[in-house]
């Protein structure tokens, strides 16, 4: 019978060791997350290297993009709305930077049959000229919208004509190449542009 009694002290004692392991484990998970974000951005598994060619007919690799925080947006040239729309937004938030502000923003095709460079260059020559457009192979697109988690997917239309359904996240990269997070720019444009400066 005197078990009963002798139970209470060694459950409590299991109670807290547990609490305190728990404990530890929080805090080694805040120190881990503190230390991946002084390091520049939160790890997160988005983005691998890349090599495309732009509106100018240069290659441009994501190591050659490091050095200056960016903007990231996949879309298309024909793309009704949303492409054009984000388009000037972006433009917006570069103009508020102030044309000497070290900051670029990359659009990257999700319809390289179509969208080749000299169609990139007419295209992007209504918006920011900081605004740098890529494009390459199918596989090279496959591949980087892989590594990005981008959707995008060829809609037949009736006239015989397609579409592109993809997604419109605007991606923040930081100086070193890395993914910080979604950007919004549905917002005046001096505060997208004070948020960004954070990261210059």
């Amino acid at each position: 019978m005197s078990s009963g009694p002798s139970r209470a002290p060694s459950r409590r004692l299991a109670l807290t060791l547990g609490m305190f392991v728990l404990g530890l484990a929080a805090l080694a998970g805040g120190l881990f997350a503190w230390r991946q974000i002084q390091g520049g951005a939160v790890s997160s598994g988005v983005g691998a290297p890349f090599s495309l060619t732009d509106q100018n007919g240069n290659t441009v690799t994501d190591a050659s993009l490091r050095g200056a925080p960016y903007l990231l947006f996949f879309g298309f040239t024909h793309c009704p709305d949303i492409c054009p729309s984000t388009l000037y937004e972006v433009s917006q938030m570069l103009e508020a930077l102030g044309k000497d502000a070290k900051a670029r923003a990359v659009f990257i095709t999700v319809d390289p049959a179509r969208d080749n460079q000299g169609v990139m260059k007419d295209y992007l020559g209504s918006f920011d000229p900081r605004i740098i457009g890529l494009t390459g192979s199918q596989e090279q697109i496959d591949a980087v919208t892989r590594a990005f988690r981008v959707y995008a997917r060829k809609v037949e239309q009736k006239d015989g004509e397609y579409t592109m359904d993809h997604t419109a996240m605007v991606y923040l990269m930081d100086r070193n190449g890395h993914f910080v997070g979604g950007f919004n720019l549905k917002r005046p444009p001096a505060e997208a542009a004070k948020e960004f400066r954070r990261y210059m």
